[in-house]
C-alpha cells in the first residue's frame, strides 16, 4: 500500500509541475533513460584498472591480462588474411628521401596501401624505423610531405611509415562516412578500432621484417587519433622499442559521465564518434591503464593531461623500475603545476571547453609537436644498445 501511495504521488508531483518533472522515483532509480545509463557509467570499476603498490611479478601478471584482453577485443582472426606477402607499387625519389609506396592484403577482400620514406644511408646499415599513425582527417600522403609526421623522422635518419585511418585517403567512398564504417564493422562483431589495428599490425610485421630495419628499434607515433591504435599495438606487440603518444592522456569513461551539460540548444554534448566505439572497453580499462601496460619501455607524451593519470603510468613503471622512461610535457600555459589544477575527479556536468580546461589541454595547439621529439629521440635511439629484445634492467617480452 504505501508503494501504491508513493506512485501517487509521483504522478501528483508530476501534474503539479510538468515542467519540472522529478527526476529521481524513489531513491537511486531515475525516471529518464539518459539518467538510467549514466548510473550504471557511473557504477562501471574496470576489471584492469591498474592499481599502484604492486610488486613486479604482480605488475607482470597484471600486464599479460591486459594482452589477453586488448587482444580479445581488438582482434578478429576470422577476418584476417595472410596468404599474400606485400607488394611494392612505385618510387618516387626525392632530395632528402626515397618514398616507395606499397600494397598490403591483410584482411580478405582488402589492399591496404602505405608509404615508406627511406633517408639517404649506407647500403647494407640497418636504420631504426618509425610507424607513423596520422590523427583523424589526415592522410599518409600529408605524413610524407615536406613538414609532415612521417617526413621529420625520415630527415632525423629513420625510415617512417605513413598509413591511412580506414574510411581516410585512398580508402575513403565519397557516398559512405567514416560513422558509417563504423556502424557495418560493429555489427560484424569487430570495430573501427579493431579494423584498423589491424591494417596497421600487418604493416607493423611487415617492417620487422625488412632488411634495412633494426627490428629492435621500431617505433610508434600516434598523433590525436592515431593514439589509440598506439595503445592496441603497443600491447599486442612487446617487442616494440618505444612510443610517442602526441595528444592529452585522459580516461574516456570519466569524460562520458561528466560532459553533461547542456548547451544552448538544450542538448548535451556529443562524447566522441562511433569511431571510438568498442564493446565492452570500459568494463576492461581505460586509456591511461593501456598506456601504463606499456612499460618498460620509453613514452613520450607531448600534450599532458591530469596530474592523477600520470601519477598512474608513473607508479607502474616505478614498479618495475622503468620511471626514468616515462617523459611528460604540457601545453604551455600548463607546463608550469602551478598553473594545473590538480584534481582526483572531474566535476560532473560541465561543457566540452570546461573540460579541456581542467584536463589542462589547449585544443588550439594541438599539432605534432617534433621539438619534443628530437632530443627524445637522441636521448633513446642513439644512446641505449640493446641486444636487440631488452632495454636495461627488464626484458620487453615479460608477461
Amino acid at each position: 500500500m504505501k508503494q501504491v501511495f508513493s506512485i501517487l504521488a509521483l504522478y501528483a508531483v508530476l501534474d503539479a509541475a510538468p515542467l519540472e518533472p522529478a527526476r529521481e522515483a524513489v531513491a537511486g532509480r531515475w525516471i529518464t533513460t539518459s539518467e538510467i545509463t549514466h548510473a550504471m557509467l557511473e557504477n562501471i570499476q574496470p576489471r584492469l584498472a591498474f592499481r599502484s603498490g604492486v610488486t613486479a611479478e604482480e605488475f607482470a601478471a597484471w600486464q599479460a591480462d591486459v594482452r589477453a584482453a586488448v587482444k580479445r577485443l581488438f582482434v578478429r582472426p576470422e577476418y584476417l588474411a595472410s596468404d599474400r606477402a606485400p607488394c611494392l607499387l612505385t618510387v618516387e625519389r626525392r632530395d632528402d628521401c626515397r618514398i616507395e609506396k606499397w600494397e598490403a592484403y591483410p584482411v580478405r577482400h582488402a589492399a591496404v596501401r602505405f608509404l615508406v620514406l627511406i633517408p639517404p644511408h649506407r647500403e647494407g646499415v640497418r636504420l631504426p624505423a618509425v610507424l607513423c599513425i596520422p590523427g583523424s582527417g589526415q592522410t599518409k600522403e600529408q605524413l610524407a610531405s615536406p613538414g609532415g609526421m612521417a617526413d621529420f623522422y625520415a630527415c632525423q635518419g629513420y625510415i617512417a611509415v605513413a598509413v591511412d585511418h580506414p574510411g581516410i585517403g585512398e580508402t575513403a567512398d565519397p557516398a559512405v562516412s567514416e560513422e558509417y564504417l563504423a556502424r557495418q564493422l560493429l555489427e560484424m562483431g569487430w570495430s573501427w578500432l579493431g579494423y584498423s589495428v589491424a591494417l596497421d599490425q600487418a604493416v607493423l610485421d611487415w617492417m620487422k621484417t625488412r632488411a634495412d630495419v633494426r627490428a629492435d628499434r621500431i617505433i610508434i607515433s600516434g598523433f590525436s587519433l592515431g593514439t589509440e591504435p598506439l595503445m592496441v599495438l603497443g600491447n599486442l606487440n612487446p617487442d616494440v622499442y618505444a612510443f610517442v603518444y602526441n595528444d592529452f592522456l585522459c580516461r574516456t569513461l570519466e569524460r562520458a559521465c561528466v560532459l553533461t551539460k547542456p548547451g544552448k540548444d538544450g542538448r548535451r554534448p556529443k562524447i566522441n564518434s562511433i569511431r571510438h566505439l568498442v564493446p565492452g572497453f570500459w568494463r576492461e580499462f581505460d586509456f591511461p591503464d593501456l598506456v601504463a601496460a606499456l612499460a618498460p619501455r620509453p613514452v613520450l607524451f607531448t600534450e599532458g593531461g591530469m596530474d592523477r593519470d600520470f601519477n598512474l603510468v608513473r607508479a607502474a613503471f616505478s614498479c618495475i623500475h622503468a620511471a626514468d622512461r616515462v617523459e611528460i610535457h604540457h601545453y604551455a600555459a600548463f607546463q608550469n603545476p602551478a598553473s594545473r589544477e590538480l584534481l582526483e575527479h572531474m566535476p560532473e556536468r560541465i561543457d566540452r571547453d570546461e573540460f579541456f580546461r581542467k584536463a589542462n589541454v589547449e585544443p588550439s595547439r594541438h599539432g605534432f609537436k617534433r621539438d619534443l621529439v628530437r632530443p627524445w629521440l637522441k636521448k633513446w635511439t642513439d644512446t641505449h644498445e640493446s641486444d636487440g629484445n631488452t632495454l636495461p634492467g627488464y626484458s620487453l617480452t615479460n608477461g
